[in-house]
């Protein structure tokens, strides 16, 4: 029997009922996760009910401006971005966007999926010919996206790429994470000792890692105090065996450590609600381009007909955002995109910019298309 201890984002206890509902009924001994989801009506970032819509995954080497290229390729081609991740770690990105065309009906015909293919494949590799650069391809499916990005991410090789991993302003070297590997020889178990600073889907990303991996989980062990969390993980190989040798543990522990480092938060993070549109997103990633900024991860998501986004973004160089860049896009876009600072880096606390009125506390979309629409 497993027995989780639960909060919400901000590490309160959980007391809606709808929530409450829900997880029970997801996780309840009839219950399924696809069912569950089901239920839920609209588009959703995760696991997704969308209607019709066809499913692009992307993956090739980032640069400054990547994204922007990207949205822009859909948009000319008349496709409307209503759901998508974006992840980039060690100068790798990964997205999965789900499309579809102005009558919101998916993509078929063949002849239009080998356009999209050959100009994002071209944006993808640049100037480098090797199919191994950069892929893209296309279902029809539905996919739960941030475990699909781990895959992606994971078959890349991204853990390979060792000394290019910028450092988040807010991540001192304190919480970086400390990955140990032990092998316990009377109980036949490998154990996983991961201490690092905690945040929502920490497990998550762990657990999607081992197994990938090909490893299953047989016991498990998960604390958190203040901001850090410690977890254990009682591994074995599918075959039963452990991880005998030093080259094993130690990709294990560069994958592991892969896994939490692509959903860190580094930058400044913006959340933008606009009236849904075909080639919105590529509108919103030209500004945060043309203003100097790149986007390090990103959200899309669609409500009704509100296109809701959020960007964790840098400068072009990798370094924190000046806020007066962040005051200047707002003055840009302002008229027609509610924009709104979701995360500011401790690094900014000390001099404080006027941004008239955003807020400084986070909150959710929830709470940024309530206030768009009155």
């Amino acid at each position: 029997m497993d027995v989780f201890h639960v909060t919400d984002q901000q590490g309160k206890k959980i007391t809606d009922s709808k929530t409450i509902d829900f997880i029970e009924k997801t996780l309840g001994p009839k219950g399924q996760s696809t069912e569950g989801v089901k239920s839920w009506k609209g588009k959703r970032v995760g696991v997704h009910s969308i209607g019709d819509h066809t499913v692009i995954e992307l993956i090739g080497r980032d640069r400054p401006g990547l994204l922007s290229e990207i949205s822009a390729v859909l948009a000319s081609l008349q496709f409307n971005v209503i759901a998508a991740e974006v992840w980039t770690h060690n100068r790798r990105i990964a997205c999965v966007l789900y499309v579809n065309d102005a009558t919101n009906q998916a993509m078929d015909d063949s002849k239009r999926l080998s356009i999209i293919e050959e100009q994002l494949n071209h944006i993808l590799r640049g100037c480098e010919d090797d199919e191994k650069v950069a892929r893209t391809s296309f279902s029809m499916g539905i996919t739960h996206m941030d475990r699909r990005l781990h895959q992606m991410l994971f078959a890349d090789r991204d853990y390979e790429s060792a000394g290019v991993t910028t450092t988040d302003v807010d991540c001192p070297p304190c919480f970086r994470p400390n990955i140990r590997i032990e092998r316990i020889v009377e109980k036949g178990y490998s154990v996983v000792s991961v201490k690092c600073k905690d945040r929502a889907k920490l497990m998550f990303d762990i657990v999607c890692t081992l197994t990938d991996m090909e490893y299953v989980v047989f016991h498990a062990t998960i604390s958190s105090e203040g901001q850090y969390a410690s977890q254990e993980y009682f591994i074995r190989h599918m075959d039963g065996c452990t991880l005998d040798t030093e080259g094993e543990k130690e990709r294990a522990i560069k994958c592991i450590e892969a896994a939490i480092q692509r959903r860190v938060s580094e930058g400044v993070s913006l959340e933008l609600c606009a009236k849904d549109r075909v080639g919105l997103l590529s509108e919103v990633t030209r500004i945060l381009r043309e203003n100097g900024l790149t986007v390090s991860r990103a959200g899309v998501s669609t409500v009704g007909e509100k296109g809701l986004n959020v960007f964790y973004v840098r400068d072009a160089s990798g370094n924190p955002v000046d806020m007066k860049i962040i005051e200047a896009l707002h003055k840009e876009i302002g008229q027609t995109v509610m924009v709104n600072v979701k995360r500011i880096p401790a690094a900014y606390a000390k001099a404080p910019v006027e941004t008239r009125g955003w807020a400084r506390t986070s909150f959710f979309f929830g709470n940024l298309l309530e206030r768009f629409l009155t």
